[in-house]
């Protein structure tokens, strides 16, 4: 518009030539003004669409996305399209967020710093902090002899079973190779990772502490007997052990001395970065403290914590430990005063420090006057119910806050899930496996410890079919009865799971003793 005819004519020359040099191909996108026109009519001259051109690209995007998305859902079908569908859940929960990244931070005197040179170096500056921190602690004078022994070398068929039950498509670690990787080299992996991997140890579970906890409070509520329970917070406890300390224990335990050596290796100047928003860090050492997110770390974090409370530590169920999580019982509350008073002189002379802000005080049939327990003089917060290894316990031993806390927690996983839920594309039988997968065993966990009322397992189950209603989009005014929603998502009823849990469980408790 406004231009010289002879100009006009040689952009039309100059845009031929351009067209004629693209490969001929199923599409070709343009991008240009499709607003503007040449000539005096809203079409453009005849060569022009224009309005028309634009309108029949937008066509052309709409079906390239239908097909596209036709071809995802039929993928979702198949075992193939599995991993496809959990990381379209996971993106979708991500694209629902208003923010999915915070990418700035507060420097020590609370100014926001916003680049991101300036971020990094916080993080950076925060965990190295964290993880070199030591306090002051009592020099171990006694020295302990080291155990020399035989040591079986690791077998190749060890390490090709250990290989065969590692997951695919996990997230890589920093020297960034796939196990998928190691899976395809085959037996040269086989002998290149034999002398890395260690024997695989048998994991304790949680319910059996939480189980015997519960039982406990039961049998003093049923015999209107006063229980004192202490649940004590470790501050920072995996970053807190000292590495002298943990050779020590590793050496009082009995562990040969050849093991002893390999984990020195492992934590002889160790380094790591810190993954944020705005991209890594620098690297730096970490001097103190077990490795973050190692599977060793558990059973050594447990050898250090048995040798320490190896003076004070009474028997189950007086005393529970699992991890970082210990939890003191006595039938009095002087008692349990007393016993925790040594619980801290056995842990903090070694740098294991016990929070005075988490550490809690729960009393079962507690009678008037039965007053508060102490730590150095600072009273220990007392409770009513408190939350140990994912299981709310409560002080009259009831389980309602846990059954609730169950219904919540279910919710919580379901809206995750949700844009693949409630996708009218994906078939009822995908959308049962992952209600199945992802968050029915968020409600399940920890109730086969839990001596469950009717009433209790219908709001689970109500719970659940609103869930699966909302799922395949119906409503209670559509008069569908629960046998055929639950057949159609192909979700059997949530209590007869709970009993099957219960049955698994009580196998799996038969066959250790």
């Amino acid at each position: 518009v406004g231009c010289e005819l002879e100009e006009k004519e040689r952009f039309w020359s100059e845009l031929d030539e351009v067209m004629e040099s693209i490969p001929t191909g199923e599409r070709v996108v343009i991008g240009a003004d499709f607003n503007g026109h040449v000539g005096e009519g809203n079409t453009g001259d005849e060569e022009v669409m224009g309005k028309e051109l634009q309108r029949r690209v937008k066509r052309e995007v709409s079906k390239a996305k239908q097909k596209a998305y036709d071809e995802l859902y039929t993928r979702l079908d198949t075992r193939e399209g599995q991993k496809d569908l959990y990381r379209l859940a996971r993106q979708r929960d991500r694209d629902g967020k208003d923010v999915q990244q915070v990418r700035v931070i507060k420097d020590r005197d609370g100014r926001v710093l916003t680049s991101e040179e300036s971020v990094q170096r916080r993080w950076k500056e925060y965990f190295e902090e964290l993880m070199n921190e030591e306090s002051e602690r009592e020099k171990r004078v006694e020295g302990v002899n080291s155990v020399e022994q035989k040591v079986d070398k690791i077998r190749k068929d060890e390490v090709r079973k250990s290989l065969k039950r590692m997951k695919s498509g996990k997230a890589v670690g920093p020297d960034d190779i796939p196990v998928e990787v190691w899976k395809c080299l085959g037996e040269a992996a086989v002998e290149f990772l034999t002398s890395l991997f260690n024997r695989v140890l048998e994991k304790r579970t949680q319910q059996m502490q939480i189980f015997a906890l519960r039982i406990l409070m039961e049998k003093y509520r049923d015999g209107q007997r006063e229980l004192h329970c202490v649940f004590v917070d470790l501050e920072k406890a995996y970053d807190r052990v000292p590495r002298e300390e943990l050779w020590y224990c590793m050496r009082k335990s009995g562990v040969a001395e050849k093991y002893v050596r390999v984990v020195q290796d492992m934590y002889e100047r160790s380094r790591t970065v810190v993954r944020c928003a705005v991209g890594q860090t620098e690297e730096f050492n970490v001097e103190v403290g077990l490795h973050q997110g190692s599977a060793l770390s558990p059973f050594l974090f447990a050898i250090v914590m048995d040798q320490l409370s190896e003076e004070v530590r009474q028997e189950s169920p007086w005393t529970m430990m699992f991890a970082d999580d210990i939890v003191i019982c006595s039938e009095s509350r002087e008692q349990v005063e007393e016993n925790l008073e040594r619980w801290r002189f056995a842990l903090e002379r070694r740098e294991m420090k016990v929070s005075r802000s988490k550490t809690e005080y729960m009393c079962v049939n507690e009678r008037e006057g039965s007053g508060t327990v102490r730590l150095q003089g600072e009273e220990v917060k007392k409770v009513q119910e408190f939350k140990y290894l994912g299981s709310t316990v409560q002080s009259n031993g009831e389980c309602g806050k846990e059954v609730k806390k169950r219904v919540q927690v279910g919710w919580n996983g379901w809206r995750k899930v949700s844009g693949v839920l409630c996708d009218k594309k994906i078939s009822a039988r995908i959308k049962g496996k992952v209600y199945r997968t992802v968050v029915r065993p968020t409600m399940l966990y920890g109730l086969e410890t839990v001596s469950l009322r009717k009433r209790q397992e219908s709001e689970l189950e109500v719970a659940e079919l609103k869930m699966l209603r909302f799922s395949l989009g119906v409503t209670r005014l559509d008069r569908i009865r629960n046998e055929y929603i639950r057949g159609t998502a192909h979700v059997g009823r949530l209590g007869d799971k709970v009993k099957e849990t219960r049955l698994r469980w009580f196998g799996h408790v038969q066959r250790r003793e």
